[in-house]
């Protein structure tokens, strides 16, 4: 099974979505998905002292400019592991560009969970996180002599807007065949 292409994007999205986990909140460690095999892999140490904020990871059957289906950090309170899959509440995005391409992240909240049952929208998110992941994104490829370049922050109906258009990609992109 190819985690990226086999596993479905959420029946309720954008509202919510599916989400596997590359990366859990703390870790250095860089997973991504391999694109060729399926599964999660680790592609480098991070060279920076820093941490994710968030789990980290990526909505499947969603496509960027970039190459590659779209990223999510996810808000909550524990971390979880590789390879798991969280539904979750899309409550904004965060403009980024990397290697002179766009990727964007969107912020999410578990779906289920009772804790952030009231968090709805960028708003509701305590500033202090918004920063935490600003200057971690903004910082973590310093030592790497990589540049990327932060943008702004959007609330819910753009994070939303923005899963639409990477599933439309996808589907022009990886459904012509069928």
């Amino acid at each position: 099974m190819n985690i990226w292409h086999d596993v479905p994007f959420g029946e309720d999205a954008p509202e919510v979505i599916n989400v596997v986990i590359e990366i859990p909140r703390g870790s250095r460690n860089k997973y991504e998905i391999d694109k060729d095999t399926g599964l999660v892999k680790l592609d480098r140490v991070l060279s920076s002292a820093v941490y994710y904020p968030g789990d980290y990871g990526l909505i499947p059957q969603t496509y960027c400019e970039d190459g590659d289906p779209l990223d999510v950090i996810l808000l909550l309170n524990f971390p979880t592991f590789p390879g798991c899959l969280v539904e979750a509440r899309p409550i904004g995005v965060f403009g980024m560009i990397d290697g002179g391409e766009n990727d964007d992240k969107i912020l999410a909240v578990p779906a289920n969970d009772p804790y952030f049952a009231n968090i709805k929208d960028l708003a509701d998110v305590p500033p202090h996180f918004i920063k935490e992941v600003t200057q971690f994104f903004a910082s973590y490829k310093a030592l790497e002599n990589k540049t990327v370049q932060v943008g702004e922050w959007q609330g819910a109906e753009a994070a939303k807007q923005r899963v639409q258009d990477s599933i439309q990609l996808y589907n022009e992109n990886f459904r012509k065949a069928e």
